[in-house]
């Protein structure tokens, strides 16, 4: 029967419409899963012996991090790890079994590159253990309790999927407790890592996580089993609903109309309000870089794009996707493109105004580092609103909005193939950035940037055309792609 699913599962990737551009993701996430691979086996090795440098005991200070690791982590599955999903809808009319259906889903889970990673970092790392002195079999025991609090959280992250806010709150943990402990207020790991260590130093304490790696197994195997039902867990939840004429927009004509339906969208439902809270997580994505001086000094203006632009990449990425579950209907409207795609430039430069001025308490580190954030933001208007726009006339990937609950319900709203396609935004004001600071000096280098996207602004109109010819050329190739619902 497994064979079966395994089968299925193929057959659905390949005749998939959007199969080519999910061939080519998957190609690049294959040299990306390469290279970060190849950095875990090197930090699992080179780990010892830099720990042994400083004049700290490896093994114990690993186990004093741990706590952080495995908080960051959770953090990372419930942002970016999808939870595999199977067509469930037509199994269940099916003669397949539902525990055999529930126990392959749990299983793909298993296989996910969020797991195995963790393995290239901590099998080098116990092997150099051994190769110095430590206890085999202590070691095989450590090595066991880690692996299945990385599991742990593995299950964690497919039972939380469905409660968004909990993603804020364990960011706010983490940063709560850093903070704490790096003011010397206080101390989480007195307390974690005799935990930790004692899977090494106490026989059976390792069997702790995997008792609870069990429990959670059965916990997740019981509840997606009770919600495979067509009229219970499968059907779509039915909420009162309410209406705002939004009459104030109605003087715009039919960018109006269009920008009332982007801001009832993203009011509505669920996926698309996680835009918000994520371009409010962004805002503070400059924190890494400004004030740490062992940042190169290009890495300043990457930060203003992103701290500027988080609304831009986290929907722009999606457009016309957002639209996927009645594009066809709008297609058969006398509705011109160029107004269509001018009420989302419109909503990602308001959206990228507002983070500007949020932004505006990064003066605490000086002028300088507000007005990279403002010449990132003028970059994001000239230039890579143009770019998201043109990226969504390829995109093919339906999104379905009333997916808000439900089991093995994929509730993403951002993803890695989303960063990916945002990375090329990227190298082109680094590169400017780079030259300016080269051949003059930080002036000349937002200068540089600064005016891309002024350039960018002056000819909005031409590009404009651009991105109005490719999306009828992509017209009905997309309208076929988005025809496809699983």
């Amino acid at each position: 029967m497994i064979k079966k699913f395994i089968y299925l599962e193929w057959k659905a990737f390949i005749r998939s419409a959007s199969f080519g551009k999910n061939l080519a993701m998957k190609i690049i996430m294959g040299f990306l899963m390469i290279y970060f691979s190849l950095i875990f086996i090197g930090m699992g090795v080179g780990a010892f012996y830099v720990l042994k440098e400083m004049k700290l005991e490896p093994l114990v200070t690993v186990n004093k991090f741990l706590i952080y690791y495995f908080l960051f982590d959770l953090v990372i599955r419930l942002l970016l790890q999808s939870i595999p999903v199977l067509n469930i809808k037509p199994l269940l009319v099916l003669p397949f079994k539902k525990p055999t259906i529930v126990h392959f889903s749990l299983g793909k889970t298993a296989l996910s590159f969020f797991n195995w990673i963790h393995a290239l970092f901590f099998i080098p790392f116990s092997v150099v253990l051994i190769l110095n002195g430590y206890d085999v079999i202590e070691i095989i025991f450590w090595h066991l309790g880690i692996m299945a609090m990385i599991y742990i959280n593995n299950f964690l992250n497919i039972i939380l999927s469905n409660i968004d806010k909990l993603f804020v709150v364990f960011v706010l943990l983490i940063v709560v407790l850093g903070g704490a402990q790096y003011y010397k207020l206080f101390d989480i790991t007195i307390f974690t890592t005799p935990f930790f260590q004692n899977f090494y130093d106490l026989d059976g304490v390792f069997l702790i996580p995997i008792l609870i790696l069990i429990g959670l197994y059965i916990f997740t195997f019981k509840y997606f089993k009770k919600n495979l039902y067509l009229d219970a867990g499968l059907s779509v939840k039915q909420d009162i609903a309410s209406t705002e004429n939004l009459a104030w927009l109605n003087q715009f004509g039919t960018l109006g109309t269009f920008l009332k339906n982007d801001i009832k969208l993203i009011k509505r439902n669920k996926r698309s309000k996680t835009t918000i809270v994520m371009s409010v997580i962004f805002l503070f994505y400059g924190l890494i870089f400004f004030g740490n001086t062992h940042q190169p000094p290009a890495m300043h203006i990457f930060a203003g794009i992103f701290v500027s632009g988080g609304f831009l990449f986290v929907f722009g990425q999606f457009v016309p996707s957002w639209d996927s579950s009645y594009y066809q209907l709008m297609m058969t409207q006398n509705i011109p493109y160029r107004g269509y795609i001018t009420s989302k430039w419109w909503l990602v430069v308001i959206a990228t105004f507002i983070s500007t001025i949020l932004a505006s308490f990064y003066l605490f580190y000086g002028w300088e580092v507000y007005l990279t954030i403002v010449v990132g933001a003028i970059y994001n208007i000239g230039v890579n609103s143009h770019l998201v726009l043109l990226g969504g006339a390829f995109t093919k990937t339906p999104i379905d909005l009333s997916n808000a609950g439900g089991a093995f319900g994929d509730k993403k709203a951002f993803n890695v193939s989303a960063m990916l396609l945002s990375l090329p935004k990227i190298f082109l004001p680094l590169l400017l950035y780079w030259l300016g600071l080269h051949f003059a000096d930080k002036t000349v280098a937002l200068i540089l940037v600064a005016g891309a996207g002024v350039l960018g602004f002056i000819f909005k109109e031409k590009v404009f055309s651009l991105i109005e010819k490719r999306y009828k050329k992509e017209k009905y190739s997309t309208i076929s792609a988005y025809k496809q619902k699983s």
